[in-house]
């Protein structure tokens, strides 16, 4: 997860300079990012800090969490209706 923070503070890297330049404004990439299943990394907490007003972990994992059940809700209705589908992993 680490890693990943790090490749998207790098991949918006350009946007903010271009940003800053544009309207003359300071910028930062807050990069908050959490898994499938409501993984957060150990400096979440820190990056959620710096987004202005309240943000509750708990419910931004929650949203995680249940983005990830409709989307298996969906795959599986699919599969179920077209029972000629083979699923190979």
């Amino acid at each position: 997860m680490i890693r990943r923070e790090a490749e998207k503070i790098l991949k918006y890297k350009d946007l903010t300079t271009e940003i800053q330049h544009m309207w003359n404004v300071k910028t930062k990439v807050i990069p908050v990012m959490t898994g499938a299943t409501g993984t957060i990394s150990k400096s979440f907490r820190k990056y959620v800090s710096n987004i202005p007003r309240k943000h509750e972990v708990k419910e931004l994992q929650k949203t995680a969490i249940l983005g990830t059940a409709q989307i298996l809700r969906k795959v599986l209705m699919y599969i179920t209706k077209d029972s000629t589908l083979k699923l190979t992993i």
